[in-house]
Protein backbone atom coordinates (compact mmCIF):
# COMPACT_ATOMS: atom_id res chain seq x y z
CA UNK A 1 0.00 0.00 0.00
CA UNK A 2 2.55 2.98 1.10
CA UNK A 3 4.79 3.61 -1.38
CA UNK A 4 7.52 6.20 0.17
CA UNK A 5 10.25 8.14 -2.35
CA UNK A 6 13.08 8.80 0.05
CA UNK A 7 15.40 11.81 -0.87
CA UNK A 8 18.59 12.24 1.03
CA UNK A 9 21.61 14.71 1.10
CA UNK A 10 24.94 13.46 0.17
CA UNK A 11 26.82 10.72 -1.56
CA UNK A 12 25.09 7.18 -2.25
CA UNK A 13 25.64 5.01 0.23
CA UNK A 14 23.70 1.86 -0.11
CA UNK A 15 24.36 0.56 3.85
CA UNK A 16 23.00 3.87 4.81
CA UNK A 17 19.67 3.11 2.58
CA UNK A 18 18.93 0.26 4.21
CA UNK A 19 19.16 1.65 7.77
CA UNK A 20 16.84 4.47 6.27
CA UNK A 21 14.94 2.15 4.95
CA UNK A 22 14.24 -0.07 7.89
CA UNK A 23 13.77 2.63 9.59
CA UNK A 24 11.43 4.38 7.97
CA UNK A 25 9.24 1.29 7.11
CA UNK A 26 8.98 0.47 10.86
CA UNK A 27 7.37 4.04 11.56
CA UNK A 28 5.72 3.86 8.61
CA UNK A 29 4.14 0.76 10.18
CA UNK A 30 4.01 1.48 14.03
CA UNK A 31 2.74 4.88 13.43
CA UNK A 32 0.27 4.84 10.43
CA UNK A 33 -0.56 1.15 10.66
CA UNK A 34 0.57 0.09 7.12
CA UNK A 35 1.19 -3.21 6.57
CA UNK A 36 5.30 -3.97 6.41
CA UNK A 37 4.80 -6.81 3.30
CA UNK A 38 2.87 -4.32 0.81
CA UNK A 39 5.27 -1.08 2.30
CA UNK A 40 7.76 0.21 -0.98
CA UNK A 41 10.64 2.62 0.74
CA UNK A 42 12.72 4.02 -2.48
CA UNK A 43 16.08 5.69 -1.22
CA UNK A 44 17.72 8.01 -3.59
CA UNK A 45 20.94 10.55 -2.34
CA UNK A 46 21.20 14.24 -4.41
CA UNK A 47 24.87 15.71 -4.20
CA UNK A 48 24.83 18.55 -1.48
CA UNK A 49 26.45 20.47 -3.82
CA UNK A 50 22.73 19.78 -6.22
CA UNK A 51 19.99 20.67 -3.21
CA UNK A 52 19.13 24.46 -2.88
CA UNK A 53 17.64 25.84 0.22
CA UNK A 54 17.14 29.75 -0.38
CA UNK A 55 19.42 29.62 -3.46
CA UNK A 56 22.51 28.17 -1.40
CA UNK A 57 23.28 24.58 -1.89
CA UNK A 58 23.36 22.30 1.24
CA UNK A 59 26.97 22.27 0.64
CA UNK A 60 27.69 25.64 1.42
CA UNK A 61 25.10 25.86 4.23
CA UNK A 62 27.11 22.76 5.74
CA UNK A 63 23.86 20.70 6.60
CA UNK A 64 22.01 17.59 5.18
CA UNK A 65 18.11 17.78 4.03
CA UNK A 66 15.90 15.11 2.93
CA UNK A 67 12.30 15.13 1.15
CA UNK A 68 10.17 11.96 2.52
CA UNK A 69 7.48 11.63 0.07
CA UNK A 70 4.59 8.94 0.68
CA UNK A 71 1.50 7.74 -0.57
CA UNK A 72 -1.07 6.04 1.47
CA UNK A 73 -5.17 5.22 0.66
CA UNK A 74 -7.31 7.85 1.28
CA UNK A 75 -9.08 7.92 4.82
CA UNK A 76 -7.54 5.49 6.43
CA UNK A 77 -5.65 7.40 8.99
CA UNK A 78 -6.23 10.32 11.60
CA UNK A 79 -5.46 13.54 11.03
CA UNK A 80 -2.68 12.98 14.72
CA UNK A 81 -1.91 10.27 13.06
CA UNK A 82 -0.24 11.60 9.92
CA UNK A 83 1.15 14.70 12.25
CA UNK A 84 3.10 12.73 14.63
CA UNK A 85 4.26 10.26 11.31
CA UNK A 86 5.77 13.62 10.24
CA UNK A 87 7.18 14.26 13.53
CA UNK A 88 8.39 11.17 13.75
CA UNK A 89 9.98 10.75 10.55
CA UNK A 90 12.29 14.72 11.37
CA UNK A 91 13.34 12.86 14.61
CA UNK A 92 14.33 9.66 13.67
CA UNK A 93 16.51 11.08 10.49
CA UNK A 94 17.80 13.82 12.30
CA UNK A 95 19.01 10.92 14.40
CA UNK A 96 20.28 9.28 11.94
CA UNK A 97 21.69 11.94 9.76
CA UNK A 98 22.85 14.15 11.83
CA UNK A 99 22.48 17.72 11.66
CA UNK A 100 19.49 18.17 9.30
CA UNK A 101 18.10 21.77 7.89
CA UNK A 102 14.95 22.85 9.13
CA UNK A 103 13.58 23.16 5.20
CA UNK A 104 13.33 19.11 5.55
CA UNK A 105 10.05 17.80 4.60
CA UNK A 106 7.80 14.77 4.76
CA UNK A 107 4.71 14.95 2.36
CA UNK A 108 1.67 12.67 2.94
CA UNK A 109 -0.27 11.96 -0.17
CA UNK A 110 -3.42 10.25 0.02
CA UNK A 111 -4.43 8.58 -2.64
CA UNK A 112 -8.19 7.38 -3.99
CA UNK A 113 -9.17 4.04 -3.15
CA UNK A 114 -10.37 3.59 -6.61
CA UNK A 115 -7.28 5.03 -8.41
CA UNK A 116 -4.34 3.32 -6.34
CA UNK A 117 -3.49 -0.33 -5.95
CA UNK A 118 -1.24 -3.16 -6.49
CA UNK A 119 -1.17 -6.55 -8.23
CA UNK A 120 -2.93 -5.18 -10.83
CA UNK A 121 -6.06 -4.05 -8.42
CA UNK A 122 -7.16 -0.95 -6.62
CA UNK A 123 -7.37 -1.16 -3.07
CA UNK A 124 -11.07 -0.15 -2.84
CA UNK A 125 -11.65 -3.57 -5.41
CA UNK A 126 -9.27 -5.30 -2.95
CA UNK A 127 -11.46 -3.77 0.86
CA UNK A 128 -14.81 -4.82 -0.85
CA UNK A 129 -13.51 -8.27 -1.34
CA UNK A 130 -12.18 -8.87 1.81
CA UNK A 131 -15.59 -7.59 2.84
CA UNK A 132 -17.50 -10.08 1.19
CA UNK A 133 -15.07 -13.19 2.61
CA UNK A 134 -15.65 -12.13 6.70
CA UNK A 135 -18.06 -13.93 8.01
CA UNK A 136 -20.62 -11.76 9.70
CA UNK A 137 -20.68 -11.89 13.80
Amino acid sequence: MPFINLQVSGKENPVLAKELAKCISQLTKDVLNKRSEVTVVNVSFISDELWFVNSESLAELKTKSFHLHIKISDSTNLKIDKASYIEAVHHSLTAILGDIHPVSYTAIQEMKADAYGYEGLTIEYKYINNQKTKPLS
